[in-house]
Order: C-alpha cells, then sequence, then structure tokens
C-alpha cells in the first residue's frame, strides 16, 4: 500500500547515528559514533533504593496521573539549583519538566514558529534540534562557527536577510558536534544582536555540567534582561539518559504556552523517574557525583587527543574540548569524507559524517564527530590509530 505521507515528513530522513547503531553489534566495533553518557556514570544502586522507598511509601502518587508542569519537588529542585549553579531564573521566569531536552527544543520551536518562519541555528548542529525544526515546517538557516563560538558578522547577515526569523537556536558550551565554547565576548554580541532583530534565544545546555577544565562562561539565559533566552537542559547526561528528565526555564507567558503544547504530546512527563530524579537530588550530593563524572570524562578526552596528536597526519584538524562529550575532526582539502567513513566502517570504526549535523544535508563536509564517553580507554587508543592509518591512506 502506499501512504500518502505529510509533506513536513516526506523529506526526513532517520537519524544517521541511529543508523549506525545497527552496525555495532558486530563483534570487535568500535564507536565513537554514540552521543551517550557512560554507563558507569550511572547511579544505580542509589536509584535502586530511592524507587524500593517509592514503591513502598508513595505507589499511586507515582503511578497516578501527574501535573504537566512536572512533578512540583523537582521544579522547585531544578529552579534553586539553576540559581544557584547558572544564575538562571528571574522573577518573571517559570519552569517545566519535560521529556528530555529533546522535547523541549520541539515544544519551543511548536509554540514560536509558523510553518514557513526561520530558525537560524549553528552550523554543524545537533541533529535531534534540525530534524524537529524541520518537522515542524522550519526553514533552517545555518551560521558557521568559529574557535570561540558562533560568527557574529555572518550571524548579522543572516538575520538581516530572513526577516522572518523567529528563533535562534545554540549550543554554547561543549557544543554538539563541534565541541567548542562559546566565549562570553561572542555571548554579548549575541545577545545585543538577538535584541537589534527582535528573536527569541533557544540556549540549549546539555553539557555544562560535564566541564572539566578552563573557566566557567556565564549563560545568555543569565545574562538576559529581556525574557528573550529559552534554556533548555536536562539530567541525561549526568543522572540517566534513559529517564528522559529534561527542564525549560523561560518566561512564564511562554511557558504557560509550552504547557498547553505538552499536554497535546504526552499531557506529562514520567512521574516515577520525576520523583526518582527529585528523591536523588534530595539524599544525595548530585555535585558530587557530577564531579567524578568530569574525571572519568577528562581523563577520555585527553586520551582521545593525545592519540590523535600522536597518529592523524598534520592536516587532519580537531577540537581540545573543555567539556562535554564530543570533539570535531576534519580532512583536508580535497579529501572525501564519505570514502573515509566507509574505510572506517569497513575496519569496524564507526563515525558521525559531518553532513548529518548539517542545516543543509546537501553542503559539502570534510568533517566528522568523534564521542570519547562512550568507548573504553583500549578503544579509543586501537580506533583512533585504525582511523589515524585511513587518513594516511588517503
Amino acid at each position: 500500500m502506499n501512504y500518502n505521507v505529510s509533506e513536513k515528513f516526506k523529506s526526513l530522513k532517520p537519524s544517521a547515528i541511529r543508523e549506525i547503531f545497527k552496525s555495532l553489534g558486530t563483534p570487535g566495533a568500535i564507536s565513537f559514533a554514540a552521543g551517550n553518557p557512560n554507563p558507569d556514570s550511572f547511579p544505580v544502586k542509589e536509584m535502586q533504593e530511592i524507587a524500593n522507598e517509592i514503591f513502598e511509601n508513595e505507589p499511586v502518587t507515582a503511578l497516578q496521573y501527574g501535573i504537566t508542569e512536572g512533578y512540583t519537588p523537582l521544579r522547585d529542585l531544578v529552579k534553586a539549583r539553576l540559581k544557584r549553579v547558572y544564575g538562571v531564573g528571574a522573577d518573571r521566569d517559570d519552569l517545566i519538566i519535560v521529556t528530555g531536552g529533546q522535547q523541549g527544543i520541539e515544544l519551543t520551536c511548536k509554540v514560536m514558529c509558523n510553518e514557513g518562519d526561520v530558525v537560524v541555528c549553528e552550523n554543524p548542529s545537533f541533529i535531534g534540534a534540525l530534524n524537529a525544526f524541520r518537522s515542524l515546517g522550519a526553514k533552517l538557516v545555518g551560521v558557521p562557527l568559529n574557535d570561540d563560538g558562533i560568527d557574529v558578522e555572518k550571524l548579522e547577515e543572516a538575520l538581516k536577510n530572513n526577516p522572518k526569523a523567529k528563533l535562534l537556536y545554540t549550543i554554547p558550551t561543549f557544543q554538539n558536534p563541534a565541541g567548542i565554547t562559546t566565549s562570553l565576548e561572542v555571548r554579548k554580541k549575541v545577545l545585543d544582536l538577538a535584541k537589534k532583530y527582535d528573536i527569541i534565544i533557544l540556549e540549549d545546555n546539555p553539557y555544562g555540567d560535564l566541564r572539566f577544565t578552563g573557566e566557567d562562561v556565564p549563560t545568555y539565559k543569565s545574562m538576559d534582561t529581556e525574557g528573550r533566552v529559552v534554556y533548555c537542559g536536562s539530567f541525561s547526561k549526568v543522572l540517566s539518559a534513559g529517564m528522559r528528565i529534561g527542564f525549560v526555564c523561560a518566561d512564564k507567558d511562554l511557558v504557560s504556552k509550552i504547557v498547553v503544547a505538552k499536554q497535546v504530546e504526552d499531557v506529562h512527563t514520567n512521574v516515577l523517574f520525576q520523583m526518582i530524579c527529585a528523591k536523588y537530588i534530595e539524599k544525595y550530593d548530585l555535585e558530587a557525583h557530577i564531579r567524578e563524572i568530569r574525571k572519568m570524562y577528562k581523563h577520555k578526552a585527553e586520551l582521545m587527543i593525545k592519540a590523535l596528536e600522536e597518529n592523524m597526519p598534520k592536516t587532519v584538524s580537531f577540537t581540545r574540548p573543555e567539556g562535554g562529550i564530543f570533539l570535531w575532526c576534519s580532512l583536508p582539502e580535497g579529501a572525501s569524507l564519505d570514502e573515509f567513513v566507509k574505510k572506517a566502517g569497513d575496519r569496524l570504526v564507526f563515525v558521525v559524517p559531518g553532513t548529518a549535523f548539517s542545516a543543509d544535508p546537501d553542503e559539502p563536509c570534510r568533517s566528522f564527530r568523534l564521542n570519547y564517553s562512550m568507548p573504553s580507554d583500549e578503544e579509543i587508543v586501537k580506533g583512533i590509530k585504525i582511523l589515524a592509518d585511513i587518513a594516511k591512506e588517503l
């Protein structure tokens, strides 16, 4: 039977990352393609204890419908932590718990954008966000990245040329996929441009807790004086990705619209996992737990960078992240990314081609993303050596 699917979805393709996952069951495969937190970061024992307590003492609360805005104790805890750690949350702001940061991104676009409106984004950018925007009929306009963040001159050019721009989507801290962090100077200029051209900034910060070197940079939201920034975060990288607990902090009027949009999608986020998350924060030291994750990722990032420095041809460039879980490699001019990725796959080393993260998938690309949170130390050393050998062959 031929299904006449909607025009919005006809052009959408499956996530390249999820497709790669299907090849990872092969014995000996080394994946640098994941975006997952390391399983050693999951506080399994503590969560098991909390879940037992919940089913012993509060089973009805955990198993019954909840309110769309989220489990009240968790909302209060997240608000307090955002204020304490990131300076986020003004008197005019409110917060909603969402089903992972991905839903926060999608709901914000759904509320803000009409079909045909423009979403300006960093290029490259997070594939999940790009597909969410595409699925809602938004037009994507990509702006290239410099070492210190989005190219401000090109951003203003994009805003001038696209008067229907409604949102600027940005991952300013440990960007996915590039791994870079936007400097304070660039952030201030971007805020000024947002005011000048009257657009909303959607600040996605799923990796901000994972800084393992360097100094923190103030969030856009902490510098926002007009309610112009929507801040999206998640517990996926510090407690559990599978819990799907995210949050959006924004002006109360905007959050009230996001609440309605969420009611249409899934009514509310899983109550049991909201309760587990809240009680973990209440009972245990979340900040100490995060410090241990940082140590692990610092080691893995340094190991990968060392392997790249020692093995890769000097013509291959790569970023040196101060946190997060990704870095970005670029092949020299004239090299074939498709051939490189295919040869790597043939040797059971999997990377994500940069085209997956492009606002325009047809745009030429010579870059690929590497993840260091998931592979073992041995896999990092072996896998980078294989990639370097392929780069030299090409």
